[in-house]
């Protein structure tokens, strides 16, 4: 079954044809390369009858190409317009082929029935101005999801793999290695894209760990420290958390140090001592 991947004429026709413009406030960039299309699927790692979950598809210039490879793709977007352009794209330019297209804000949909039956995979070029609520919110709510391939900022690529004790650690970084592993596995310009943002992207692959790496800590309160603590992260961890100073004697961690400088082990041991 061939499929005609979008290119930067493509992309351009198909918004004139409309009458749209590429809305800045929904994170509408479009990718225009199939071959960056294609290395994002490789790198994802899909093989026919995979079922993945697209967020933002847009246009449809990555949801063909998922396609291309065989996959079983269900897209969710937000806007109405480009939710109908993309079935018209599929049809047009995957004849044959089919994805399964919701109309919602991913922030809100119940990602959990959406991934209801069997193991799937998120791959995605996510709008920057929600990408990485949109990871911690598959990673906590899409307990199906085991693998993602995220397009993102590279500043925001940065804070996601950053884990614990590196100088870009934060929120994000620290509730995504509690149960997944983070890597960088590659950069994208400006020039594949249109429009053509004024940042460098980069993508991100996440798995699920093979084994608890917080066995034995409440989770809950681990994500109640990390974040309390890095609401005020230029505050001791004695002054922002709170705890007694035999808490920190028990895990082993100075009540004097800062939360950006604490490792995943710290967190876990520390969450233990917390909560006896």
């Amino acid at each position: 079954m061939t499929v005609s991947l979008l290119r930067r004429a493509d992309v351009i026709a198909l918004l004139e044809g409309q009458d749209r413009h590429p809305r800045k406030a929904l994170g509408q960039n479009f990718v225009v390369d199939p071959g960056t299309i294609r290395r994002i699927v490789r790198l994802a790692g899909i093989e026919p009858g995979d079922r993945v979950l697209e967020i933002g598809p847009g246009l449809g210039s990555l949801t063909l190409g998922l396609l291309e490879a065989g996959a079983a793709v269900t897209a969710i977007e937000k806007d109405p317009g480009l939710a109908d352009t993309l079935r018209g794209t599929i049809a047009v330019r995957a004849p044959g082929l089919s994805a399964d297209v919701i109309t919602d804000d991913a922030l809100s949909v119940d990602l959990a029935e959406v991934t209801r039956h069997g193991e799937w995979s998120l791959v995605a070029n996510l709008p920057y101005n929600v990408a990485t609520q949109l990871v911690i919110r598959a990673l906590d709510d899409a307990p199906n999801i085991e693998s993602m391939m995220v397009m993102v900022q590279r500043e925001v690529a940065d804070r996601l793999v950053a884990g614990g004790g590196a100088t870009a650690t934060g929120i994000p970084s620290i509730l995504i290695a509690m149960s997944e592993t983070a890597r960088l596995v590659g950069t994208i310009g400006p020039e594949v894209f249109f429009p053509r943002p004024r940042v460098v992207s980069a993508l991100v692959a996440l798995r699920r760990h093979d084994h608890d790496v917080f066995a034995g800590a409440d989770r809950q309160l681990a994500r109640q420290l990390v974040r309390t603590s890095f609401g005020q992260r230029r505050k001791t961890l004695r002054r922002s958390l709170g705890l007694d100073f035999e808490v920190f004697g028990q895990a082993g961690i100075l009540p004097t140090a800062r939360p950006q400088e604490l490792t995943m082990d710290d967190w876990r041991r520390l969450t233990m001592a917390a909560s006896t």
